[in-house]
């Protein structure tokens, strides 16, 4: 077995630690403008990138992410594992519950609020695909891409901004989380469905797949939930506490990505769902969720979302027209579908808009989307530069317009 050599080794502990340190310190310095945490990871990465780094401190930066391609392997095991586990904690944010007992109102807020964003961001891209970037890629499917992008929500975000705002126990606030439930769950699967459009699928064919796919979520979220529902009570009991539980959780996750990422809709989707089903579990105790969140939000997160700047130089690859564009869509699609979803919903005008304010935070979902997709040839540097400030500036106002909204 091929080992890393001493070089590879401490050149890959002062990337960690680069990457840390840098993490923390931005993401209290955003917290304090009451921004959250991953505004200043993103910013962290940016600044150890080649966007500033590589363009004022040149050899500093070839030392310390360009010199060895070894430790830069070793780093990108971290950063799979990472993004692994940040889908896996937003599927424990799931309460599947929560969303039954909101009912059709849930399903209409959601339904609509990934529809009418869908269409736009479809619809542009696909008339209009030389100005959104595609090349001589597959308009079909960059375009669906591009839906599923702009229907997106991301759930941790929205849940941070409802506590925020003492909103999170309201009718409204319970309304708002059902239905990004919904959304997330929803928005995955026609993700994972356009992965195995591109023939990631290995010797399974697409309907296979597909087929597949919608087996594995519709037993995770129910034949599934139900054993872990049984199973969790003996581990409480019998095993370590909270070893035995976080153990055997990050064990699962993984042969849930495992499984997922072998069916060729990537190993994101395993994690989530098995998140989702765990979460669900009544013996699933806070504490514990809060230990996992805690590991994972400040050692993990970190990492993945400094990795972004250092993929890209933001500087040369942002695109003004393009940018303004993709947020227009974001924003139009999302306050016009979750908001009128909200009116049919019995809310009022003023209460609908704060909804679809609530509904428009993309955050790190949009950027784990967005990285799959640049990773996997489906969009090109420039239009995931657009799709990050689009999640940077959609997390940033969501709060801040629900506010304004339901106090006019």
């Amino acid at each position: 077995m091929e080992s890393l050599s001493h070089q590879d080794v401490v050149n890959l502990f002062l990337q960690l630690a680069a990457m840390l340190l840098l993490a923390r310190i931005f993401a209290e310095v955003a917290q304090k403008f009451k921004q959250p945490a991953v505004v200043g990871e993103l910013l962290a990465g940016i600044l150890l990138g080649p966007t500033i780094l590589g363009t004022f401190v040149p050899e500093f930066h070839e030392y310390l992410f360009m010199s060895n391609p070894n430790a830069n392997l070793a780093l990108d095991g971290f950063v799979q594992i990472a993004v692994v586990l940040l889908l896996f904690i937003a599927g424990l944010e799931v309460e599947l519950h929560l969303v039954w007992s909101q009912g059709k109102a849930a399903l209409s807020i959601s339904l609509l609020g990934l529809f009418v964003p869908f269409i736009l961001g479809f619809v542009f891209p696909y008339f209009f695909s030389s100005f959104f970037g595609l090349a001589d890629g597959d308009r079909l499917l960059f375009s669906l891409f591009m839906g599923t992008a702009m229907s997106i929500t991301a759930l941790p975000v929205v849940v941070r901004i409802l506590m925020d705002l003492n909103l999170f126990k309201t009718k409204m606030g319970m309304l708002i989380v059902a239905s990004a439930m919904v959304n997330d769950i929803i928005g995955w699967l026609i993700f994972s469905v356009i992965l195995s459009f591109m023939g990631k699928s290995g010797n399974l064919s697409l309907i296979q797949t597909v087929g597949i796919t919608l087996l594995f979520t519709f037993f995770m979220l129910t034949l599934g939930k139900f054993i872990i529902n049984r199973v969790l009570p003996w581990v409480n009991k019998k095993l370590a506490w909270p070893g035995g539980v976080l153990s055997l959780s990050m064990a699962f996750c993984f042969l849930a990505a495992a499984f997922t990422e072998w069916l060729g809709i990537h190993a994101i989707f395993g994690a989530f769902l098995l998140g989702v089903a765990l979460g669900d579990s009544e013996h699933m105790s806070e504490r514990a969720k809060e230990i996992v969140h805690q590991f994972i939000n400040n050692i993990f997160a970190p990492l993945f979302f400094v990795s972004i700047g250092l993929k890209i130089n933001f500087f040369t690859n942002f695109e003004i027209l393009l940018t303004l564009a993709i947020l227009v869509i974001s924003f139009a699609g999302k306050i016009i579908g979750s908001g009128y979803g909200a009116s049919r919903g019995g809310f009022n005008f003023k209460e609908s808009l704060a909804v679809g304010f609530g509904m428009n935070a993309r955050g790190a979902m949009e950027i784990i989307l967005g990285l799959i997709a640049l990773e996997n040839g489906l969009i090109d540097e420039k239009v995931f530069v657009a799709l990050v400030v689009m999640a940077i500036v959609t997390s940033m106002s969501s709060g801040p317009l629900m506010k304004w909204a339901l106090k006019k």
